[in-house]
């Protein structure tokens, strides 16, 4: 059987898993490179084929490059050496294998491992193939006791390679779309601190072997994602988990990464702490930050860089110690002794309620934003975090697998508590803004609505943690309705009176509304860059002015304030087309004749125009459509090209139907990102203003969907007043305010279901 077909069998065999697919892999590949070998030199000598790197370890997953090099000493001949050169790396390419490949002599291999880090690590794990194997020897012990000599260079280097890794590839246990092995708790960590200690680093061989069931649960998921995507890469898209998962035998995608997490984080933090004793070894600004041994209060001392429990300290009797030391460590952005964290657990819990101490310790902590999320994963690493939050226990880990979040439930919720200690001092409540933060969707590790069960937790927690029920209350609010800036600017017409006083009478108060205000904005900067931009900002921010005016008798609303403008108004008595650009806002003024608003979206569409929200205004004759857009790409607007497009769709010159599903078909090979969120539906709310009925059409976002939907509401002789179309991740909530051709508002059951019919058939064309 040739190797294709031995290969191609082997890959194709599940039962093999994880380190043991790798070992046997390993040996298919090289069984066969030892037959190409032998078979091209016959009868040499002074040469020998050495895996390095991956390779060198035994650990080819099914897509992995080979990482190869022919070595030979001075007295090979040099058409020799390049015939099995030539002889081995044909084969290999003639495969389909990706290959590293190097061919250089001893001196020449040892020379540039001296000047460069990937080769010197590389050659760490060399191991004989094929040839010489006295080559190989040299060669391995030499690259070791160099590496041992230069030591303190290369620690240094490591050291800083290791931070830029982390910065560039992200996190292994909280990112949504994880890098098995270069994200910070993935298998580069181990393999950076078994160099390290090499080098000479204080790192115990018993710290390495506790890592090993970690490193081998991450191994076997690299080894089902090449197996199940085939082709290399590392990172853990939200597409193949579900496939991944099954290949490992894991009940869903949600129970991979919950476990992918775990090992990521006890990785992570035994590379955090050896790193840092590593850059204390080095000497240098860090080492000289933390010279000197400093007292702090509570009996604390902070020394190298870690906060330690002095001889006065109390851990035993305190129960306040957790919470003194988690501060301390946040104040002076250092790691938490060991033994401290170790001692830390015999700390007795904390009365209940807590006493005000308590309370301002722990909202101190939070305060100090970014430097309190590697001390609150500290402590939840060693068990110190739930006994204080057991309601903590269903997030830990927990995924959220959509590309509207890039972070697990636990880590978004120290992220937006971080983000809203940078926003409390425009709050008349830092503590309860930070604390709602923490906890806003604490709910989403338990059955039902987050929003809804995360109430009822803040409630116990918010109570347990002493505050008093005017306080409780409005956490609780605060919780309940931390969606609800957000949703109503993105989904709802804020000219309209009947939408600002809605929510003032959710709010009540102007102190809830500025919370609310900075909690919404740090929820949408800590869920990521889909979820909060200028455009979203922009439309909170508004929402939130209209209402505080209400709640402060400031202003009389009046509906429609600012569109159309007197100077549109003046080019509507103008006769013919008028199109006009102003920063991403594009105005059309033409005849008023049915259809003209999706004629324009279709246009827009076909230039990759995001229309996030659009106004509606017609009068003797003349329609006035104005259309706010999100740009991507170069962030330019190509506006000759998207101007001509509009006119051709408007005078019915530019078959926009037929391109849009030419474009289509050509995008519909490829997979989503991720599961949905919401199921496709439409609603209708005849409730929320008068004379017209607010329809909301969700489903999967596609090119088009917004001129679809509009040209299915014209066919059925429908106005379409504004628009206002929210993203989130796969989906599109489009909401539209209608009138019938006549006036008034949609309330015949029939007519709705007639509505309703066309606009799924848009949404799920298969429906």
């Amino acid at each position: 059987m040739s190797y294709e077909l031995q290969r191609s069998d082997f890959l194709d065999n599940r039962q093999l898993k994880g380190r043991d697919f790798c070992l046997a892999y390993t040996e298919l590949i090289e069984s066969w490179l030892i037959e190409i070998f032998d078979s091209s030199a016959v009868g040499t000598s002074g040469i020998a084929l050495v895996a390095v790197g991956g390779q060198g370890r035994s650990e080819l997953a099914p897509q992995s490059d080979l990482d190869l090099l022919l070595l030979y000493d001075r007295d090979a001949p040099a058409k020799q050496v390049a015939a099995i050169a030539d002889a081995l790396w044909y084969p290999i390419w003639d495969a389909g294998l990706k290959l590293g490949h190097a061919v250089r002599s001893i001196k020449d291999t040892l020379a540039l491992a001296n000047e460069d880090l990937v080769t010197a690590t590389a050659l760490l794990s060399a191991r004989h193939i094929a040839g010489d194997a006295s080559l190989t020897a040299e060669l391995a012990e030499k690259a070791k006791v160099n590496w041992r000599k230069r030591g303190k260079r290369w620690l240094g280097e490591l050291s800083s390679s290791v931070e830029d890794r982390h910065s560039s590839a992200g996190e292994l246990a909280f990112d949504l779309e994880p890098d098995l092995k270069e994200g910070r708790g993935g298998l580069r960590d181990v393999h950076a601190m078994t160099w390290a200690r090499a080098a000479g680093a204080d790192i115990e061989e018993s710290l390495l072997l506790s890592l090993a069931p970690a490193y081998e649960e991450i191994l076997e998921v690299r080894v089902e994602l090449h197996r199940c995507t085939a082709r290399p890469g590392d990172q853990l898209l939200l597409q193949e988990q579900d496939a991944v998962a099954a290949a490992v035998g894991d009940a869903d995608a949600d129970v991979l990464m919950a476990r992918v997490a775990t090992a990521g984080r006890k990785i992570a933090w035994a590379s955090d702490e050896s790193f840092h004793e590593i850059k204390l070894s080095l000497g240098g600004p860090f080492r000289d930050r933390f010279r000197r041994e400093r007292q702090l209060d509570n009996g604390l001392i902070l020394r190298n860089a870690r906060v330690c429990l002095g001889d006065e300290a109390k851990a035993d009797t305190d129960p306040l110690a957790v919470l003194q030391v988690g501060l301390a460590a946040a104040q002076a952005s250092a790691r938490i002794e060991t033994r401290t964290l170790e001692a830390l657990s015999h700390a007795p819990a904390i009365a209940v309620p807590w006493p005000l101490e308590a309370r301002e310790l722990f909202v101190d902590l939070l305060r100090h934003g970014p430097a309190s999320i590697p001390v609150i994963e500290t402590l939840d690493q060693f068990g110190l975090w739930t006994p204080l939050f057991p309601e903590w226990e269903p997030c830990r880990s927990l995924p959220q697998r959509n590309v509207f979040h890039h972070y697990t439930v636990d880590r978004h919720l120290l992220e937006c508590s971080a983000e809203a200690a940078s926003l409390a001092h425009r709050t008349p409540r830092p503590d309860l803004l930070v604390i709602a933060a923490l906890f806003h969707d604490i709910g989403k590790g338990y059955a039902g609505d987050h929003s809804e069960v995360g109430m009822q937790l803040t409630v116990e927690i918010a109570s347990r943690m002493g505050y008093d029920s005017e306080d409780v209350r409005t956490l609780a609010f605060l919780v309940r309705y931390h969606l609800l800036l957000s949703e109503i600017a993105t989904r709802r017409d804020l000219d309209d009176p009947a939408t600002i006083e809605g929510v003032a009478k959710i709010v009540e108060t102007a102190d809830r509304l500025a919370l609310l205000r900075a909690l919404s904005e740090a929820d949408g900067v800590s869920t990521g860059s889909t979820s909060w931009g200028p455009w979203k900002a922009q439309l909170v921010e508004q929402l939130a002015a209209r209402v505080a005016n209400l709640l402060n008798g400031v202003e009389e609303l009046s509906e429609r304030s600012s569109f159309p403008s007197e100077a549109q108004r003046q080019l509507m008595q103008s006769p013919g087309i008028h199109l006009s650009l102003e920063g991403e806002r594009i105005t059309v003024i033409c005849p008023d004749r049915l259809g003209a608003f999706f004629r324009v979206a279709g246009a827009l569409a076909l230039h990759d125009l995001d229309v996030v929200g659009a106004n509606v205004y017609s009068e003797n004759g003349v329609a006035l459509d104005e259309f706010q857009v999100l740009v991507g790409g170069s962030g330019v607007m190509p506006w000759d090209d998207v101007r001509t497009d509009i006119l051709k769709s408007l005078e019915g010159r530019l078959a926009v139907q037929a391109r849009l599903e030419d474009r289509i078909r050509q995008t519909r090979r490829r997979p989503g990102r991720g599961p949905r969120q919401f199921p496709s539906r439409v609603r209708f709310d005849n409730d929320a203003t008068a004379g017209a009925t607010v329809l909301e059409a969700v489903g999967p976002d596609r090119i088009g969907l917004l001129y679809g939907l509009t040209r299915a509401l014209a066919d059925l002789d429908l106005n379409v007043s504004s628009a206002k179309i929210h993203t989130m991740g796969e989906d599109v909530i489009d909401t539209f305010y209608l009138t019938l051709a006549g006036g008034g508002q949609v309330q015949d059951a029939d007519h709705q279901a007639e509505i309703r019919r066309a606009l799924m058939h848009v949404l799920e064309p298969s429906v």
